[in-house]
Parts: C-alpha cells; sequence; structure tokens
C-alpha cells in the first residue's frame, strides 16, 4: 500500500512538472519577438572590398555590417570570457550566474554583478530597455530565452556585435573599431580587442574620447581577465598594457566620396557598392589634388579622372580637392561638370581626317588668316607658321589647320564621332559649327577620358564604368586602328613639360576661352588619365594655360600610379610611314574646301559601286570606277591607300576582307569623294 501511494505521488509530481515544462514552453513561444532584421550602414568599397566610404543608418547611428568571422578571435574569446563565460553551454539564462548575482545582492546590501548572459544583453539591446528595474529584468530573461530557441550561438553573438554600444552614436565593433583605430576589426592587437570589449559596460563613462582615465582602466581590467582565463599570456598582457589609448574618434573612411555619392544615388536600395576603384591609387591622387591647390587662388579647383582603357574600368576620380563647402566649391563633382574642352578635342578631328583620306600626318597644310563663311579664327598666339606639316600643326595645337579640315570633314562628323565614343556634348544654341572644334561645346571630364580611351584602344569605344559588376557591350569604331595609331604617335611626341621626366606619354592640353578651364589627357598602352583645372563657376583664370598648369599634373599622375608607362602599341601593318615626299601626291598637301571645290562642275564622282551597295569580292578584287575629276586618281579603302596615282577611271582594288568598308578617291587636284558599301 505504501509503495503504491509512493509511485502515486511520483506520477503525480511528473505529471505536474510536465504540465509546468508544457506551460513554461508555451509562454516562452508566445513571447513577442522584436525585429531581428537590423539596419545597417551602406557601404561603398573598393575593387579589393577595402571600404571607401559608409554612410549612417536613418538615425544617425554608425551601425555597420559585421560577421564574427569578420572580427579578430582574440577579441571573441575575451568578449564570452569577460561577458558570459558559459554562453556556448547554457539557453539563455545561466542559472549560476543568478544565483551568484543574488548572494552577492544579499550579502553586500547591493548590486554587484547582474547576472547577465550575452544573449540577454542582446534582449535589451533589441528593445532598448533598461537594467535597473525587475520587469524589464524579466522581460530581457523571456526574450533571451525565445532567442537562444529562435536562433544559433552564431546569430545571437553577431546581433551582439551589431548592437554593442560604444558611446555617442557607435553601434557595434566594425563601427567601433574604424571609430576608435581607423581599420577593420579583423586585425586587432590584444590592447585594442581588450578595449573594444570593456566599453559596452559603459558605453558614456568609458568612451575613451571622453573618459580616457576609465577607459584605460576598464581595458587593465580585461586583459588581467584573460590572462587569468589563459587568453593572453602575461608578456602579451604587459605588452598590451603599454600600448595608448585613444584620446579622440577618427573620421570614418571618405574616399572618394563624388564617386560613392553618385553610386548610391544610381542605386539607394543597395547596401554594398562594389566599384572599380583601386583605393591606393585614389588616395595618392587626392593627396595630389590637395597639393595642386596649395598656393592656388581660393576658388580654383581641381579634378582627375583615371580609367584603365583595355577593360574600360575606372581606377580613380577625383571630383575636388577637398569634399567639402568651401570657396571651392568642393561638394561639386567637376569629373561630372560641363565645360568647353579647348583644344583637346582636336585629335578626334585630326583621325577623322586621316580616316576620310582628306590628310596624312605629314601632309602639309597652310596656316594663314581665312575665313569660313565670316567665321574668322586665330591661333592662341595671334602668330601663324605658313605652310607646315600636319605633325607639327598638331604639336603646337593650331587652330586654322584643324579648322580647315574639320570644314572639310563637316561638324556632324565629329558630333557623330564623339556620340559614338560616349560623349554627349552639348551645344551653346544648338547649332553645330566650325566653333565645335575649337571648345565651343559642353563636355564633362569623364566624356573626354572616355574619348582619349577609345583613340588609346585603337579607335574602338568602350564606355567607362565605376562598378565592379558592371555589364557592358564592347563599343562602336570611331577611327580606324591606322588613324588611332597616328594620333597616339603624333602626342607621344609632345616634349614633356618642364621640370618633370621625359617619356613617350601621349597627351594633349588644352585651354577654353577666356581661360576659364586648363585640360590635359593622355594615356600609355594600358592608363589614361584626364586633368582639369578652372573654377567652378567658370569664371577665367588670368594667365591660366592647360599646358602650365594641367599638363605637370598629369605627369605626376602617371608617376604616382605606376613606376613607369606602360608601351605604346606597335603601328598597324596597313600603316603609310612615309616622308611627305613619298605620299601619294594628293595627301602630299590639303588643300581647302573652297580649293578643293574649284571647278566643282569637274569634281570627282564615285561611279561604281554606288553608296550603300553590296559588292562581291572578286578574286581579284573589287571593281571601282570614277567619273569627273582630273587624274591621277588615288583610291582608299578605310584611309589607307590602295591605288595610288593611277590616270584610268576604272580600277580593281585588293580588299583584304568582307564587311564594311568605306571607299575615297582622290583626284589630282585634291577633290575627294566616297562611298561606303558591304563586301561580301
Amino acid at each position: 500500500m505504501m509503495r503504491a501511494r509512493h509511485a502515486f505521488a511520483l506520477a503525480a509530481g511528473l505529471w505536474l512538472a510536465a504540465l509546468g515544462r508544457d506551460g513554461f514552453d508555451r509562454w516562452v513561444e508566445a513571447t513577442s519577438m522584436p525585429v531581428l532584421a537590423l539596419s545597417t550602414s551602406v557601404e561603398v568599397v573598393d575593387r579589393a572590398g577595402i571600404l571607401l566610404r559608409a554612410y549612417t543608418v536613418a538615425d544617425g547611428r554608425w551601425r555597420m555590417a559585421v560577421r564574427a568571422d569578420d572580427v579578430d578571435d582574440d577579441y571573441i574569446k575575451m568578449l564570452v570570457a569577460y561577458e558570459d563565460k558559459r554562453f556556448y553551454d547554457h539557453h539563455g539564462i545561466d542559472p549560476k550566474s543568478i544565483a551568484r548575482a543574488l548572494w552577492q545582492a544579499v550579502r553586500t546590501g547591493q548590486i554587484v554583478s547582474g547576472g547577465s548572459t550575452l544573449t540577454m544583453q542582446v534582449a535589451r539591446l533589441l528593445e532598448d530597455s533598461g537594467t535597473g528595474k525587475m520587469d524589464g529584468k524579466l522581460r530581457q530573461m523571456r526574450l533571451a530565452l525565445a532567442l537562444e530557441r529562435r536562433l544559433s550561438k552564431q546569430e545571437i553573438l553577431t546581433l551582439y556585435l551589431h548592437l554593442a554600444p560604444f558611446g555617442g552614436n557607435l553601434e557595434g565593433a566594425r563601427a567601433a573599431s574604424f571609430a576608435y583605430f581607423g581599420k577593420e576589426p579583423k586585425r586587432l592587437t590584444p590592447a585594442e580587442a581588450a578595449l573594444l570589449v570593456a566599453i559596452p559596460q559603459a558605453p558614456e563613462s568609458r568612451r575613451p574620447d571622453r573618459s580616457h582615465a576609465r577607459a584605460v582602466a576598464a581595458r587593465t581590467r580585461v586583459l588581467d581577465r584573460a590572462v587569468r582565463d589563459g587568453i593572453l599570456d602575461p608578456q602579451q598582457a604587459q605588452g598590451a598594457l603599454t600600448e595608448p589609448v585613444p584620446h579622440a574618434r577618427r573620421p570614418f573612411p571618405a574616399i572618394a566620396p563624388h564617386l560613392a555619392d553618385r553610386a548610391l544615388a544610381e542605386e539607394p536600395t543597395l547596401l554594398h557598392h562594389a566599384l572599380t576603384v583601386d583605393s591606393r591609387v585614389q588616395k595618392s591622387l587626392e593627396a595630389l589634388a590637395r597639393d595642386v591647390i596649395h598656393g592656388q587662388g581660393p576658388q580654383v579647383q581641381v579634378a582627375m579622372l583615371v580609367a584603365d582603357h583595355t577593360s574600360g574600368e575606372i581606377v580613380a576620380s577625383v571630383g575636388s580637392a577637398s569634399f567639402a563647402a568651401d570657396g571651392r566649391a568642393g561638394f561639386v563633382d567637376m569629373t561630372q561638370a560641363l565645360r568647353s574642352p579647348g583644344s583637346t578635342l582636336k585629335p578626334l578631328i585630326y583621325g577623322l581626317a586621316f580616316d576620310q583620306g582628306l590628310a596624312h600626318p605629314e601632309t602639309l597644310i597652310d596656316d594663314k588668316p581665312m575665313s569660313f563663311a565670316g567665321y574668322a579664327p586665330q591661333n592662341f598666339d595671334r602668330t601663324y607658321r605658313g605652310t607646315i606639316r600636319i605633325r607639327n600643326a598638331l604639336h603646337l595645337s593650331l587652330n586654322l589647320p584643324v579648322v580647315q579640315l574639320l570644314d572639310a570633314l563637316g561638324p556632324a562628323k565629329l558630333l557623330a564621332a564623339m556620340e559614338k565614343a560616349g560623349v554627349h556634348g552639348v551645344i551653346p544654341g544648338g547649332q553645330p559649327g566650325l566653333a565645335i572644334g575649337l571648345g565651343g561645346i559642353g563636355v564633362t571630364l569623364e566624356d573626354m577620358v572616355q574619348l582619349y580611351a577609345a583613340i588609346a584602344r585603337g579607335g574602338v569605344a568602350l564606355p567607362l564604368t565605376h562598378r565592379v559588376d558592371g555589364t557592358r557591350a564592347e563599343g562602336q569604331r570611331i577611327l580606324g586602328d591606322t588613324s588611332a595609331w597616328q594620333i597616339g604617335d603624333i602626342l607621344a611626341g609632345l616634349p614633356a613639360p618642364p621640370g618633370t621626366l621625359a617619356n613617350r606619354l601621349a597627351y594633349k592640353t588644352g585651354t577654353s576661352y577666356g581661360n576659364r578651364d586648363a585640360w590635359a589627357i593622355g594615356f600609355d598602352g594600358r592608363h589614361v588619365i584626364g586633368v582639369w583645372l578652372g573654377r567652378p563657376d567658370g569664371s577665367p583664370i588670368p594667365g591660366a594655360f592647360g599646358a602650365d598648369l594641367a599638363a605637370p599634373v598629369l605627369f605626376q599622375a602617371f608617376s604616382r600610379i605606376k613606376p613607369k608607362l606602360d608601351p605604346q602599341p606597335s603601328a598597324p601593318p596597313s600603316t603609310l610611314l612615309v616622308s611627305n615626299a613619298e605620299l601619294p601626291q594628293p595627301l602630299q598637301r590639303f588643300r581647302s574646301r573652297a580649293a578643293a571645290f574649284e571647278g566643282a562642275a569637274n569634281a570627282p564622282h564615285v561611279s561604281f559601286p554606288p553608296d550603300g551597295a553590296e559588292v562581291e569580292l572578286l578574286p581579284e578584287g573589287v571593281m571601282v570606277k570614277v567619273r569627273g575629276g582630273r587624274g591621277p586618281f588615288t583610291w582608299l579603302a578605310d584611309g589607307l591607300p590602295m591605288v595610288v596615282q593611277d590616270r584610268a577611271r576604272q580600277t580593281m582594288l585588293r580588299i583584304p576582307g568582307a564587311g564594311f568598308v568605306t571607299l575615297s578617291v582622290i583626284d589630282a587636284d585634291g577633290r575627294s569623294a566616297r562611298t561606303k558599301v558591304r563586301i561580301r
């Protein structure tokens, strides 16, 4: 009978315990949960993942995305050992810690330790609940139990790494590491790790920038505990004690700030923006920009842009010398501002003329006063050189020769080539005229770098990109490979600015009307760099010239990104490398449009094949015929001489292969005609 009563009592006890356990489980499961998806700072990183810039979350706090793997191992070990030694064993509440805290409170009459686990601290931080009231503590315990049932230990630890307070508007270990040490928390020193463990216990009274002595003392206690727990040996701790504690917060990285803002504006919902920028190059050129404006006028600004023309990736983009609301309008990204390009469009005009068979680098051209339907440009120095080689005309950046070529080409052809290169120029008044060849058009520095990148890569444009994941198709051809190489060869022959190392950098300078903009753009076998100096408001800078101001900066920029230039490519096999006397007669001297069309009634005309036709490629070549004009005739295919000084009006051209081709014929008087056909 006694045994039966004992068995019944045992069964009843177990039943009641089960009821209590089930009720407890239901109580925990019914816990209302806070939002666990935390908002974190938008981050912009370079091509290697190095932080360029971060932005605060909506309430102005710094809370940066972080994983346990992103933080130094010693920090994690010190944190768990100091805050919650049995973190990996309990289920949210540590009975031993609570019992110890109660016993200490009873014995001393005051709270000595709180008994909070890391999970309870996460619960408090998630709801921003206080620590001193019993109802708040009970809520933290209930939420801690619920968190342990829904999340892994790693996920709970990750929440702590995001939410731990470090004084002011700093939350999380990663934000604190940047603010106090200026680096990622992956490789903290023992002293740094100990400080980050100590601060969250009393974040406002232990802030090293406000309460330095308390921060030092708190760090010492953590280091002592780390030695006692076997995380550090005494020698490591002693060395850590000698490491200074920072007295102030560091600014968060703000590298390539203009480009970072641009990326954020393009994709405002993204939290992570990976740019093609190389942070080392970017920082070096930002320092160069600050050096450049030192001693300049208070409103003078500088902008620089570096691109890899083999890939189209922007390597560095400096929108101003400082990202500040100063007299230089530092917040304005001058790589995107519309400015007059001065003479920097001249290489494209010459290249188009080479393509069309109008000229060759060794062609002679007149540099003398001329009028073009009332437009009478002058050279920058108001002097004239008479007859000069086109190579030298480009070297000297003369205006009259290039305007003659643009007049023969037509402004529309220049604008079309610019559009193909991705340069969307803005023409004052909307009517294109010959003045656009001398800078009478609005373009951006990025546009001009993209244009020169196309010349550098053999005449084929490739849209620039600043995003690592940016997808883009091969651009259009704007110049033939021979013409593009000829332009690069001419520009590489320019002398280096005084005080810089001589090299074979292909570059061109430009100065806009009224000395408002100074430009220098150059390229080697891999990179292209553009430099602009001026005043953001467009007011003149007396005495400012691209050759004097911008060119030295261009050469310094190249010297900062690499120890030596990448070699330029070799000349294409079809390049005509001869002297003026060896050129076909029509290419020996350029005749202006007015001269070329004297006797226009008898001007040459391609009678076969007609423009837009499809022509079969025969074994002996393609039949061509010319009507009018005066022999001998020179035939060109895409600017390359095919038949030179032939008096026959009908001949065969040995075209190398199928595809679209522009056929040109030039007569003995320099008059020309052309047709565009498809060879099959």
